[in-house]
């Protein structure tokens, strides 16, 4: 008889060492066996609710490895983080994952503005000023988010700078400042006013931006580095913005944005008004090419201004209105003048042809000599298949590369485990999502399974 209990007792307790468990108040706690290891395929979880690991996405970043040679992936779930997000140079591979873009959101209410004259009558910014000493911003770095890490990923976040956003005017206040090589971000929002985002001032740096939202009015995606944007969408707030304001002195390629939207509100539309720019040019030589372009609003005819530098090449090709039309370019500017006593005068073309259009690839510009792939990060793997469910246990097919699964009900996370099979919570659950997830922490397709 003893020998048969002892027998049931390792049954119990290898099925319990394998088996995902969940959070006993329902609110979708990391599943842990009971040896205390987690079934997660993320190293860390953050949740607003106390359901993750971690309820600050700093908390998480702080408690990662220095120095780490392989992706460290954070699954942040729906919520406001109201924070500011630091990454310094030694938390290298850092893969921030977020639930939905739309509902993970990383913000905070900062500007750089200067203390105003005691005249002043427009001083609201001053509460939200990283240089006033009674500012809960007080000494912060001018931007929501800065990343001083090579190899940091994210998808599925927004980033935003409220102050930006809200106001709808200056001071400068950053979403993003990314100053290091190999930097990605996939299916993401940026949102400010001035200055959205700054790119590396390190020439030799290179960005890969695929399938974002970037938002602003003035020289909101400005800064340095080797800058590839595909498929994104770049959203004016008002008449008379100006997209870019980059400071290259010794990119290859500089920015290149490639299938990209131009769009905006009302204001920004009013091309009778002001018109909005593609670019000035900030310091040294700067580069800037858009290529396949649609712009659903009209552009200012001559389609870039003058600023403190002459730009190396402002060009464009290939670009389209909203109806898929080619514009005519032959209005676009050429000629540029700097500022100060004995301005600097210089020339840039505004059109390429479609040969040198077609060396402007991935390929050529991401990779490097170290064969960097962010593409790789961003493959969503096939939904789970097999999906179906027996009383309270969901069980599914494995994926191929995949290291582990998440299950969602709407909106709530039911659980995460690196098995192909979850025990449900008690609590009603009517329709259930499965995805898998790849080694770089990027989230696949959903299956669905209605009740």
């Amino acid at each position: 008889m003893k020998k048969i209990q002892c027998i049931l007792q390792g049954v119990i307790l290898l099925f319990s060492l394998c088996s995902p468990v969940w959070g006993a108040d329902g609110r979708g706690h990391i599943d842990r066996n009971h040896s205390g290891e987690s079934n997660s395929p993320f190293q860390a979880v953050v949740a607003r609710d106390g359901s993750g690991d971690y309820r600050t996405v700093q908390e998480a970043i702080d408690a990662a490895p220095e120095n780490s040679k392989t992706p460290w992936c954070i699954f942040v779930k729906n919520g406001s983080y109201r924070e500011y997000l630091f990454i310094p140079k030694t938390k290298t591979f850092i893969h921030l994952i977020g639930q939905d873009k739309d509902k993970t959101i990383i913000h905070h209410s900062l500007n750089v503005g200067g203390k105003p004259e005691a005249t002043s009558t427009d001083t609201d910014y001053w509460r939200h000023s990283v240089h006033n000493p009674e500012s809960d911003v007080y000494k912060y770095d001018g931007s929501v988010v800065k990343i001083e890490a090579p190899d940091f990923y994210s998808e599925n976040i927004s980033y935003v700078n409220d102050w930006g956003v809200d106001s709808q005017k200056g001071p400068q206040a950053l979403a993003m400042s990314s100053q290091a090589d190999r930097i990605a971000f996939n299916n993401c929002n940026f949102r400010s006013f001035q200055d959205t985002w700054m790119t590396s001032g390190n020439d030799t740096a290179r960005h890969y931006v695929k399938d974002c939202w970037i938002e602003g009015a003035v020289d909101y995606f400005y800064g340095g580095g080797n800058v590839l944007a595909e498929n994104c969408t770049f959203y004016n707030t008002r008449s008379g913005a100006i997209i870019v304001a980059p400071c290259h002195k010794d990119a290859k390629w500089g920015y290149v944005f490639r299938d990209c939207t131009i769009d905006g509100n009302e204001a920004a539309a009013n091309v009778k008004k002001w018109g909005v720019k593609l670019g000035r040019p900030w310091h040294n030589s700067p580069k800037t090419v858009y290529i396949h372009t649609t712009m659903n609003i009209p552009i200012s005819p001559e389609g870039w201004a003058n600023m403190g530098a002459i730009p190396a090449l402002f060009a464009e090709y290939d670009s389209r209105d909203a109806a898929g039309n080619v514009l005519q370019l032959d209005q676009r500017k050429t000629e540029y003048e700097g500022r100060g006593e004995n301005a600097p005068k210089g020339t840039s073309r505004a059109v390429i042809t479609a040969e040198e259009a077609a060396t402007y690839t991935y390929e050529n510009i991401i990779p490097g000599t170290d064969q960097w792939n962010p593409r790789v990060m961003m493959e969503k793997l096939p939904a789970p298949k097999g999906l179906k469910r027996k009383g309270r246990r969901l069980e599914w097919k494995s994926v191929k590369d995949a290291t582990g699964y998440i299950v969602f009900s709407g909106d709530r996370v039911v659980g995460m485990t690196r098995g192909m099979y979850l025990t449900l919570p008690e609590y009603p659950v009517m329709i259930l999502q499965v995805c898998a997830v790849n080694q770089y922490g990027s989230l696949g397709n959903k299956a669905i399974l209605s009740r």
